[in-house]
């Protein structure tokens, strides 16, 4: 019956936007039972991406209301499903495992979890499904861009800060679980920035601390410092700015395994080189996470367009002006979605996973138990 209960939580959070698919090897079922007991995994079942009052989860749950939210709190505070509240209401939702579920883990990892998400990643991220509605973006490095560059504000990381009320900064969870099985870098730690409704989640449970703009935009300027890519949300309306290394970074080193990362990253630039006037100092390929960069016999900077997303790193610190950053074509440049809703819902038609009718039903659905719960 246990089991029963983690296969049907495996297909729950498979028909979320982000999946989860079945392996060979069930390493996900692994995940999944290191994560919840049967009783949790059969409450998150009962939940959607649509926000729910107790009451509604409760009846859908047949629980008594005051059992559903007592578990439904515990479960928030594990990690496994997400909690806020609005004007005194309390609301659920389903939680995806990426991003999500995972990252909500980032302060009690062990190596055994960390061991069977390595196995499950492959699994995980695809990257032609990521190709078609990513859940990051990439964005340039401030110093990167100059005055002629005609930039939205939505590709600008300082606005984007500078226009958020609410701000938390956590650890990188990759960074940290590279570092606990031995293999990871010197890339500073406190780096995930958080916007919104995720700060007051991500605050209750301990996962990060809260900080001003001036203090979320120097850890920006420590970003191109140390060479680390900024991908925010896949939005106008961003939730988090993630600032990434191509060692550690589970995203990124998917992109570079594949033979032409910039065909997979959503990134509206990419980088141009001026061979003739390159000095031949290298720091552009120290700094590059893609391996896009190079130098030939003659000590001239070789720039790999295949592999460029666009992130600015080299241009930043090009001593001689060499590398600089180009607009695409506006035939090649990603359409931003509006929100993360939005961003979500076109992952989940990539995916197979939503059609309009669904849609349709689970909103009937929802609509129908929040009146039934309110009589």
């Amino acid at each position: 019956m246990a089991q029963d209960v983690y296969l049907k939580l495996r297909r729950h959070l498979d028909n979320l936007p982000g999946g989860y698919p079945a392996t060979d090897s069930g390493v996900e079922l692994r995940i999944l039972r290191r994560l919840f007991s049967p009783e949790e995994a059969g409450l998150a079942i009962k939940l959607t991406l649509i926000p729910e009052a107790g009451p509604v989860v409760a009846r859908r749950a047949r629980l008594p209301l005051a059992e559903a939210t007592r578990r439904l709190d515990e479960m928030a505070r594990k990690g496994l499903v997400f909690r806020y509240e609005y004007k005194g209401e309390v609301y659920y939702m389903a939680a995806q495992y990426v991003i999500g579920i995972w990252e909500y883990h980032v302060n009690d990892l062990d190596p055994e979890l960390i061991r069977d998400m390595n196995e499950y990643i492959p699994h995980l991220f695809t990257p032609e499904a990521w190709k078609k509605a990513p859940q990051l973006r990439t964005i340039p490095v401030g110093r990167s861009i100059t005055p002629e560059h005609e930039v939205m504000p939505y590709e600008m990381a300082e606005e984007l800060v500078r226009g958020q009320k609410k701000i938390l900064v956590a650890p990188c969870i990759c960074r940290r679980e590279h570092e606990m099985v031995g293999e990871g870098c010197d890339k500073p730690k406190e780096t995930c920035l958080v916007f919104g409704a995720g700060v007051d989640y991500y605050q209750a449970n301990g996962l990060g601390r809260r900080i001003d703009a001036d203090e979320a935009l120097a850890i920006l300027k420590q970003a191109d410092k140390k060479g680390l890519v900024l991908q925010p949300t896949n939005a106008k309306k961003i939730m988090n700015i993630c600032c990434c290394c191509g060692c550690c970074c589970q995203v990124l080193k998917t992109f570079k395994r594949h033979p032409k990362p910039a065909q997979m990253v959503s990134s509206p630039f990419i980088a141009a080189a001026d061979p003739a006037s390159c000095k031949g100092c290298g720091v552009c390929v120290d700094r590059c996470q893609m391996e896009a960069l190079s130098l030939d016999g003659d000590k001239k900077v070789v720039l790999d367009l295949d592999r460029c997303i666009g992130c600015g790193l080299c241009v930043s610190t090009c001593p001689t002006k060499s590398l600089t950053l180009a607009r695409k074509p506006e035939n090649e440049q990603p359409r931003v979605p509006k929100n993360n809703l939005e961003a979500l819902m076109n992952t989940a038609r990539a995916r197979g996973k939503l059609s309009p009718a669904r849609l349709a039903v689970m909103s009937l659905k929802s609509k129908m138990d929040r009146l039934l719960a309110s009589r």
